[in-house]
């Protein structure tokens, strides 16, 4: 059973994601906070798997409780929400140790998904965040990201990074295996890598992956 802490000063936001959880089997709610401090001090004393944590918290702000998060507990995943577009403040959450980034208007078969993605040590990007990142905004390693990948192949190159199978892509993404290993093959030529851990090596750098 996946255990959950969803974090967010809105009564009315915490019980519409109590809902989407509640009618998963493999998923509970095992605890909620309205504040940061809240947040944190659950965490220090319960036993969860995932937080569901909102950027805006009235008194100790959604970034200022990631960074506690990640020091008290490093490998709980933190999945932030938001209400703002996925832009460069993404990003930053994302090298600052989120396991992933959520806009609040999400469907919630997305928030379920992105739940069942960070739990298993992934980060959750979704296809707005991966066009952005394909874009550019997130390359400043030794290699040039921007602009050279779409955004099919940098979704591809981020679970690759993580360490998904070809097949397990495939089956993720509805495709074949010979069409996820063609986008392999085109990712390393484009960023002028060898192999999967060279990948890894590139986007842990870059605060892709943990």
């Amino acid at each position: 059973m996946i255990r959950i802490l969803i974090a967010d000063d809105h009564a009315i936001v915490r019980a519409g994601l109590k809902q989407f959880i509640a009618d998963q089997t493999d998923m509970e709610v095992a605890g909620e906070a309205a504040t940061g401090s809240q947040c944190i001090e659950l965490v220090r004393n319960g036993e969860f798997d995932v937080v569901l944590l909102d950027i805006s918290m009235p008194d100790k702000n959604g970034i200022d409780t990631l960074k506690t998060l990640r020091q008290i507990r490093p490998g709980l995943p933190v999945l932030m929400l938001s209400g703002y577009a996925e832009d460069q403040y993404a990003i930053n959450l994302l090298r600052a140790g989120a396991a992933g980034y959520l806009g609040k208007e999400a469907a919630s078969t997305q928030l379920v998904g992105a739940i069942r993605t960070v739990v298993h040590g992934r980060k959750f990007v979704s296809p707005a965040l991966a066009q952005i990142l394909a874009a550019g905004v997130a390359g400043n390693g030794d290699k040039p990201l921007h602009g050279e990948l779409s955004q099919r192949e940098f979704q591809i190159f981020c679970k690759i990074a993580a360490g998904a199978a070809v097949s397990r892509i495939a089956d993720e993404l509805h495709l074949s295996v010979k069409t996820v290993s063609t986008y392999r093959t085109r990712v390393l030529e484009k960023m002028g890598m060898k192999s999967n851990a060279d990948l890894t090596y590139y986007a842990i750098k870059n605060g892709l992956i943990d």
